[in-house]
């Protein structure tokens, strides 16, 4: 019976080449705390050290035919480990960037919930004044996206301030009528 323990790394990467699982295991009890350890001094984070180790080792496992190791084993896989530190970081940057990006956008929101509610009403808005005759919807714009006053934008479109006040009527029973039946199924789904 072969004694693994005293194999050296080369001898124990041909025979993982081979598909031979005691030499997996035996590589596996050789580097899994050392690189588990090095991983969670980069990251701050025993649970994703621990996945990220998982990780390598079932890759080493799914790619042993093809397994070429040019310095030494540990060398490999600390330098396999690395790159997945690298990638684990950079994508936590990104993730976080994007969740700092998504909070400014709104100070007066308070968690993602509410701003993602917003976003699908500001949605649901701008899909009803779709529905609009072309006058009344550029007198909302001008009204609540633009903050103009009534006699502003009788002054800029050249109506009087009853007709703007008449289409701005129209078009927020217009917005009524449409997002009333987004706000039923929006709370159907979430009552």
């Amino acid at each position: 019976m072969v004694e693994y323990k005293n194999l050296s790394d080369i001898d124990l990467v041909l025979l993982l080449r081979e598909g031979n699982q005691p030499a997996y295991a035996e590589i596996y009890n050789r580097y899994v705390n050392v690189l588990v350890r090095f991983t969670e001094s980069k990251l701050y984070s025993l649970d994703d050290a621990r996945d990220l180790v998982q990780d390598l080792f079932t890759g080493l496992w799914s790619d042993r035919k093809a397994l070429i190791v040019n310095s030494t084993l540990k060398a490999y896989l600390f330098g396999i480990v690395k790159n997945q530190v690298i990638t684990k970081i950079r994508k936590n940057i990104v993730r976080e960037e994007y969740a700092d990006r998504l909070r400014n956008l709104s100070p007066a929101f308070h968690s993602l919930d509410e701003e993602l509610d917003a976003r699908e009403v500001a949605f649901n808005i701008k899909r009803g004044l779709e529905g609009l005759p072309d006058k009344t919807k550029t007198i909302y714009q001008l009204s609540r996206e633009e903050h103009k006053s009534i006699k502003e934008i009788a002054e800029e479109m050249n109506l009087s301030d009853q007709t703007v006040k008449n289409q701005i009527s129209i078009a927020l029973k217009h917005l009524r009528k449409s997002i009333s039946s987004f706000l039923f199924i929006f709370l159907d789904l979430f009552l």
